[in-house]
Order: structure tokens, then C-alpha cells, then sequence
């Protein structure tokens, strides 16, 4: 029988090693607050992180930076008085910055198997420094490749035991892309559903690219 449920946070991040590219959903809403957590307590040292909301002054992924267990940060923006502008300017971070529309079109493409795209978004900033370009149909476009992860952490609001998921209202965000674009997905979940009780079409991350999940109650 099939049952994706792990019974703790620990059996949930097993396995995690260091060196790991680990996506990480959320953008206001759709955070795995307790995966971060739980990751932070694992101990995996030099991490890749992306994340589209990395430069927030506090919240869990400010808690992961101040360990300094982070390499490199991938991610949409960065405020000034954030950790993670701290840890840049004192040269202990490594940052690379990416329009949020092209952080998940490259984390889509990675799961989809596309090898690179050209988009005209950041061709004519410094974000196309040094990197190719070309004109299509009269516009000037970067070429952006796809992004892959060891790990991806999500957060969802139903899951069954077949690790199918449902992500409530804005909190679906970067979550199903995500899940296909990494070798091993683990999700936290507000609720436990029995399986067949989330209609096809509610199901936002199929549970074919969810490896395991921990039941977090509300």
C-alpha cells in the first residue's frame, strides 16, 4: 500500500546532504515554515537555496541564512537591512538575483526537461552582463536556463496518502512547479484527506512528484 506520511520532521528530512540545491516554495503565503525548520535542525551545510521571497528581513528563510549552512541564495529580491544583504556584502554569501517570472519560468523548465528559453525580461540590464543574447522577431532576448533541485520543500493545505496535494488560494505559488523540478519532493501538510476525496481537478501537485509528507495541523 502506498502512504506517503512520514511520522516525524526528522524522518521527513533524512537524507538531505550537504552540497544540495534545495527549491523552496512561497511567496507570502505558501511557506514549509516547519521543512525550514526542520532542515535548519538536520544540519545540511552548503546549500543552494531558491527561493522566489529571499531577501525578507526575518521570517524562516532569515533563520536559515544566519546559520551561514548557505553557499548561494537564488532568488527574486533582497532588501538592504535583510541577512541575507548582510551575509552578501560581508562576502559569506553568494547571490544571484532573477525576475520573479523568469525564477518560475526556469524552475518549470526544469521540470519539463526544457534546456533553455530566450525571454526579452532583464535583456537590456545589467542582468544580461557578460551572458548571450539575441534579437528575435525585432527583440533583444536573454537566454536563461533551467533551474533543478536535489530537494524541494512545499507547503500544502490537503494531501492524501498517495501524496497528492492542495495548495490554498495565492499559497499555491512556486509549490507544483517545483515539485517536478527536484529529485525529491517532501511536503508539509495543514490536513489530512482520505484518498479519493480531493476532486482531479483540485489536485495542484500530483503526488507522482511528492516523495513524502508530515502531517503540520493548523
Amino acid at each position: 500500500m502506498i502512504d506517503k506520511f512520514v511520522a516525524s520532521l526528522d524522518d521527513a528530512m533524512a537524507g538531505i546532504p550537504d552540497g544540495a540545491t534545495v527549491l523552496l516554495a512561497g511567496f507570502g503565503a505558501g511557506t514549509p515554515e516547519a521543512l525550514v525548520q526542520g532542515l535548519i535542525a538536520q544540519g545540511a551545510r552548503d546549500l543552494t537555496l531558491v527561493v522566489n521571497a529571499g531577501g525578507r528581513e526575518d521570517g524562516p528563510i532569515a533563520d536559515i541564512l544566519a546559520t551561514k549552512r548557505v553557499r548561494k541564495l537564488i532568488c527574486s529580491f533582497v532588501r538592504p537591512a535583510s541577512v541575507a544583504a548582510e551575509l552578501f556584502q560581508a562576502g559569506a554569501l553568494e547571490l544571484e538575483i532573477v525576475p520573479q517570472g523568469t525564477l518560475a519560468e526556469r524552475i518549470r523548465a526544469g521540470g519539463a526537461g526544457v534546456r533553455g528559453f530566450y525571454t526579452p525580461t532583464a535583456a537590456d540590464t545589467l542582468l544580461a552582463e557578460g551572458r548571450e543574447t539575441r534579437v528575435i522577431g525585432g527583440v533583444n532576448c536573454l537566454l536563461e536556463y533551467p533551474i533543478l533541485g536535489d530537494v524541494a520543500l512545499l507547503d500544502a493545505w490537503q494531501a492524501d496518502r498517495w501524496g497528492n496535494l492542495t495548495h490554498r488560494e495565492s499559497a499555491r505559488n512556486f509549490n507544483p512547479v517545483m515539485a517536478m523540478a527536484a529529485k525529491l519532493t517532501i511536503a508539509q501538510t495543514r490536513h489530512v484527506v482520505n484518498l479519493g476525496d480531493i476532486p482531479p481537478e483540485n489536485v495542484h501537485t500530483a503526488g507522482v512528484f511528492v516523495r513524502r509528507v508530515l502531517h503540520v495541523p493548523a
